[in-house]
């Protein structure tokens, strides 16, 4: 499977980034960038987008782009860095760019924006299997 088919069969599989209302708007190989819409059920009590809505757009990048190589990927460790609060109706868009991979390792940083604006900071280290993605 052509690596940059992998992310749209990974969210056709995917119920929760579907939930989510998550849309890959552009996917090459190492590159993956989606975007979604925060809805009234996504906030916490303070009426803010939950910290895990950011969390799980960014981590869903992550995942596409990690496995756009054709082998499986999958995370060993993520963080992130919330920077603004986030409201209902916002867009966000998260690109996940992968900086570093070798043979079983991939590091990647993934921007997570309310347009021009840097909303959150992702970081992740992926380890790749030698399972190739199938058709």
């Amino acid at each position: 499977m052509k690596g940059e088919a992998i992310p749209y069969k990974m969210l056709s599989q995917d119920a929760f980034s579907q939930w989510m209302g998550i849309e890959i708007l552009e996917c090459e190989l190492g590159r993956c960038k989606v975007a979604m819409t925060i809805r009234k059920d996504m906030l916490n009590s303070m009426n803010y987008a939950h910290g895990g809505i950011s969390y799980t757009l960014a981590d869903t990048a992550f995942g596409f782009a990690a496995n756009t190589h054709g082998k499986y990927a999958v995370s060993i460790e993520t963080s992130i860095n919330h920077i603004e609060a986030l409201n209902e109706g916002d867009y966000l868009v998260a690109e996940s760019v992968i900086e570093k991979v070798n043979n079983k390792l991939g590091f990647n940083v993934i921007e997570v924006k309310r347009g021009e604006e840097l909303v959150a900071l992702f970081k992740g280290v992926v380890y790749r299997t030698q399972k190739d993605w199938e058709k």
